[in-house]
């Protein structure tokens, strides 16, 4: 009997495991998906058209360790690895202060409320700003903060 109920569930496992890869068997996966392809698609585009970038880390007047270690960070990665960028204008970097008052404006723009990092990057004169949020989880390590940011911006650039 014991041997019955065994060999009913392995049939029983095997047939659902079947039904499974047949009914997924042609299905995109999710890298193949429409929307990563598109997403795909157009950080290619991105690359290719990136006219200028801008990396801004905002803070207050009172700064904690973490906010100046990745205004630290961000200003060596920017000025190791992109010197011809720099030289021609194609990228800056700067730490603003959002409680200054000649800050105001470009913090409105950017909405930065407090410490953050922010890229810019310029395609076809038109902003495409983002807070990147990743780098306070690698604040602590200081290669892989620098390989994070310089690959990024490394796509941006095309390269």
């Amino acid at each position: 009997m014991q041997k019955k109920i065994i060999i009913f569930i392995v049939g029983v496992a095997i047939i659902g495991t079947s039904f499974l890869i047949l009914k997924n068997g042609n299905k995109p996966t999710e890298a193949q998906s429409p929307k990563n392809l598109a997403a795909q698609n157009k950080s290619e585009e991105e690359k290719q058209k990136t006219d200028k970038v801008e990396v801004f880390v905002f803070h207050a007047t009172q700064r904690c360790i973490s906010c100046i270690t990745i205004g630290k960070y961000a200003g060596e990665t920017v000025n190791e690895y992109f010197q011809p960028e720099l030289r021609d204008g194609k990228i800056e970097f700067r730490e603003i202060n959002v409680d200054l008052p000649e800050n105001k404006e470009l913090s409105h723009k950017f909405q930065a409320g407090g410490s953050s990092l922010y890229i810019n990057a310029v395609i076809n004169g038109q902003d495409n700003i983002a807070e990147d949020v990743a780098v306070w989880r690698l604040v602590n390590n200081e290669v892989q903060f620098k390989n994070y940011l310089k690959n990024k911006l490394d796509n941006l650039f095309g390269k």
